[in-house]
């Protein structure tokens, strides 16, 4: 579907996280939230994994609600993560080849986390993680899950802050590409490649920069970003005959599908 035709309907969302990443809800639970809220449009967007796209469409099928195939996928430049944001995906042999290589780093990645934790003197196990990652990808919010759940902080903030955050004492890289290569592996599965959350890198110059790559567009509306950050990022994508979009960042009952400042 263009997106350019969605933009202007005005009644999308085109970033989701689901149970098959670190979202709370599953694929089908999203897409009725959604169609709820009354969108028409919206983008099932995991962190480097299709896995939650075909049970989603088979909801939206019977409710009447367009799925957008999507990722988000984890980059790295200048020693900050980057993620891109890719559109009406094709699972192609490169790309599923590329995210398993993914999945397997996630998995060792989550063993060596819990050995930290464990050295610190919470002892956590892979079954407590599970629990809330229900068989799909572990990420650090499930992590971060079985944490407080053993009672060793107060809630998943203060995890992130004392141990998983970046530089802190728990904390492991993830396999990360460069924004080019994942730029170039969205479009060789026929997609759209689009910047997410660019407040988020905390560093306008390197988004900036980005901006100078193949990538497509600018993810302009997030709830995370101001208005004034919104018209930042709206003129930059025009300097750059950039695409603009803009989503939820949806993973949980803590945010609300379909609002993120968005004004046609």
């Amino acid at each position: 579907m263009e997106i350019l035709k969605i933009i202007e309907n005005g009644r999308f969302d085109l970033h989701l996280h689901t149970t098959a990443s670190d979202g709370s809800f599953s694929p089908s639970e999203v897409v009725k939230m959604a169609a709820q809220k009354g969108l028409t449009t919206i983008a099932i967007t995991d962190h480097d994994t299709l896995d939650g796209i075909q049970e989603a469409i088979e909801t939206a099928r019977k409710i009447g609600i367009t799925i957008i195939p999507g990722i988000e996928l984890s980059t790295k430049y200048k020693g900050k993560t980057i993620d891109i944001l890719g559109y009406n995906i094709h699972e192609t042999k490169e790309l599923s080849s590329v995210l398993q290589k993914m999945r397997k780093h996630r998995q060792n990645r989550c063993l060596l986390i819990v050995n930290k934790f464990c050295k610190l003197g919470m002892t956590i196990t892979l079954e407590d993680i599970q629990k809330y990652s229900k068989g799909n990808v572990i990420a650090r919010p499930h992590i971060a899950k079985a944490v407080v759940d053993k009672g060793y902080a107060k809630d998943t903030q203060e995890v992130f802050d004392l141990y998983l955050g970046d530089g802190k004492p728990c904390a492991e890289d993830k396999m990360e590409l460069s924004p080019s290569s994942g730029i170039e592996l969205i479009h060789r599965a026929g997609g759209v490649a689009v910047l997410a959350h660019p407040l988020l890198i905390h560093d306008d110059i390197i988004v900036e920069e980005l901006m100078q790559l193949a990538i497509d567009g600018i993810e302009v509306w997030h709830r995370k970003q101001s208005e004034e950050d919104s018209k930042r990022y709206k003129s930059l994508a025009k300097k750059y005959r950039k695409m603009m979009t803009g989503g939820s960042d949806f993973h949980n009952e803590e945010h609300e599908i379909g609002e993120f400042g968005f004004e046609s």
